[in-house]
């Protein structure tokens, strides 16, 4: 039993000096609804702010010159709220967040919590709300460029001397994923590459290193003096960036020179290529070796290729084996195999077959049509080739590129199948000395640039399809319309669906939903 005697405590209670009702005591002696009602801490905060907002490029005026890029809802565009907000400083900011509006009602709206201390030191919280009224206004880069879109200060020329646009069209895509071309004033196709032009020096700078850190490139700048002020010594120069791609492309055919060769383990030297990055990525067909050569090492002992994908002919497959030795033959999903195959224009017409040694013999099978290089009958002038044929080296009939699903393909289009996706494309414009010369070139009988374009754009649509690996790093969005469309042709030709089940296509888990076709996106805010 304890010796001590301990009293219950109880908290007391005054009466609130106005209304009367119970309460915790506190140093006003007032209950809540009571300070309320007789201090306001929001009194001279501003209620009600007006921002500028260029519809061109998405930006908002941060006083006295700064245009702030912020997205909807953002964290950016909700300090940039804030900080626009006079009187704030008399109070302590709790929290802050955005009230959803229409997104065409042109207003923003935040819920801010503060707090602030009120009559004899008590402790008072209020919550209240802040619209902004967003008003369309353009901002100087703008201004200028809608007055004269020729005005520039930097061109980046891009150019690669290949007979195909695929990789300007895989660059493009890279481009739009991750938002480069933003900055850019203006876009233009050309003859064997693209101009961009840029109203800032820093951002052709930041341009060229985003293309050296996805392609293998080479580059100079040079300056041109447009104009200049005697009194204050200002001078207004011109840049251009002069970049050039290696021309080097996937499934190209290349002989590597000996010093390339040897420095990387001795591969090849008749090497094919098979991923373009800013690396190259080669592949010894005949012993699955793979090397990889860096930009500049590229640069140092350049190469160019001996037959390209231009000059791809079509073979069917007679017979394949697995090819086992000691050795390890392969290569990730690769295989090598020995197979037997025969032009597909001279099936039928004569005996004549090939056997070649392929790294595609995890997805070939007799039967199957085949895309390689017909090296025994192509005229190949490389000296590289030649001095690796005086060593003693034995050069393949035919070399194995890709598996063909044109015929699949074909008959897909037939039934009305097409596409459940699409890519977004840059705003370019076409030059037109380059249209004439197009138009002259179809009136001489030969392929239209446009035409060529459309059959170049198909290819890079089918190596989507082919190659997981490239398309992870794009942004490829849902076509609703197209996807509606190919199912309904599917339904109502059912026949001969399992014979085109292994042409690839692209899983829907893969796609992105279109925000521009769903009108999410900010410009229609």
């Amino acid at each position: 039993m304890d010796a001590y005697f301990t009293p219950q405590s109880t908290q007391g209670h005054v009466l609130c000096c106005l209304c009367g009702i119970s309460i915790p005591p506190n140093p006003s002696n007032m209950c809540v609804n009571c300070i309320r009602n007789q201090v306001d801490i929001t009194e001279g905060i501003q209620k009600q702010v007006t921002v500028l907002w260029c519809k061109m490029c998405g930006r908002y005026l941060q006083p006295p010159k700064h245009w702030l890029q912020a997205e909807q809802e953002s964290k950016e565009l909700l300090t940039f709220c804030i900080k626009r907000i006079r009187g704030l400083q008399k109070v302590k900011l709790v929290d802050a967040g955005f009230i959803w509006t229409e997104p065409h009602s042109m207003r923003l709206k935040v819920k801010l919590t503060v707090q602030a201390e009120v009559m004899n030191g008590a402790i008072l919280q209020q919550s209240f709300v802040v619209e902004f009224i967003v008003e369309r206004h353009m901002c100087p880069a703008c201004n200028r460029q809608n007055a004269n879109p020729n005005s520039w200060i930097a061109c980046v020329q891009v150019r690669q001397h290949v007979q195909h646009k695929r990789t300007f069209f895989f660059l493009e895509q890279l481009i739009l994923k991750h938002g480069v071309d933003q900055s850019c004033v203006n876009v233009k196709n050309i003859h064997e590459g693209v101009d961009f032009y840029f109203s800032n020096r820093a951002h052709a700078n930041k341009f060229v290193d985003f293309l050296q850190s996805v392609v293998p490139i080479r580059h100079r700048s040079d300056k041109q003096l447009v104009s200049h002020d005697v009194h204050t010594s200002n001078y207004n120069y011109k840049y251009t960036f002069s970049v050039e791609l290696a021309p080097i492309c996937k499934d190209d055919l290349v002989c590597l020179p000996p010093k390339a060769a040897t420095s990387h383990g001795g591969i090849g030297p008749v090497v094919l290529c098979t991923r373009v990055t800013n690396a190259l990525t080669l592949i010894d067909p005949k012993t699955l070796q793979v090397a990889t050569i860096e930009a500049p090492m590229y640069w140092r002992i350049p190469f160019r290729a001996m037959m390209s994908s231009k000059q791809l002919s079509e073979f069917i497959v007679l017979d394949i084996e697995p090819v086992d030795a000691k050795g390890c033959h392969q290569q990730g999903k690769l295989h090598l195999a020995e197979c037997v195959v025969a032009r597909l224009a001279d099936f039928g017409a004569n005996d004549q077959t090939y056997t070649t040694y392929t790294h595609l013999g995890h997805i070939l099978h007799p039967g199957d049509h085949a895309l390689g290089f017909d090296v025994a009958n192509a005229n190949l002038v490389d000296s590289n080739l030649d001095a690796a044929e005086q060593k003693g080296y034995q050069l393949m009939d035919v070399v194995l590129v890709r598996k063909s699903y044109e015929e699949k393909r074909q008959r897909r289009r037939a039934k009305g199948v097409s596409r459940a996706w699409k890519l977004k494309r840059l705003d370019m414009e076409v030059d037109e000395e380059e249209d004439a010369k197009a138009g002259g070139r179809r009136r001489n009988g030969e392929v239209s640039a446009a035409e060529q374009e459309a059959a170049d754009m198909e290819r890079f649509l089918e190596e989507l399809e082919e190659d997981v690996d490239l398309r992870s790093r794009i942004a490829i969005y849902k076509d609703s319309q197209a996807a509606a469309a190919a199912r309904n042709a599917m339904e109502h030709d059912m026949q001969d669906s399992d014979e085109d089940d292994d042409v690839p296509e692209i899983p829907l888990e893969e796609l992105l939903d279109d925000l521009a076709a769903m009108q999410l996106d900010g410009e229609n805010a």
